[in-house]
């Protein structure tokens, strides 16, 4: 199973390819948030996103960000997996 597990943008660190230094249950990766450029400018620091396979796919508030986290947590293996997965992922 893969899941869209929600994470705050920390930084955009490449404009022109649209990639951004994102937190996902404290794991820092690159993802990419240009699926993200239609919805009303984008996304920039401290805004939260869905991140699926590398992708920032849908823009959400803290609040639903927060909501869905205790969720995946308590989905316990498949979480875990999917964020061990996260680890070993890069986008460069």
């Amino acid at each position: 199973m893969c899941l869209a597990i929600p994470g705050q943008v920390i930084e955009i660190v490449d404009v022109g390819n649209r990639l951004a230094n994102v937190s996902v249950a404290g794991v820092h990766r690159r993802v990419n948030v240009a699926l993200l450029d239609a919805e009303g400018g984008g996304v920039g620091p401290g805004d939260w996103v869905l991140v699926h396979v590398g992708f920032a796919i849908s823009k959400v508030d803290e609040e639903e960000a927060q909501a869905t986290l205790w969720l995946l947590e308590r989905m316990g293996a498949e979480y875990a997996r999917e964020l061990e997965e996260l680890k070993g992922s890069a986008i460069e």
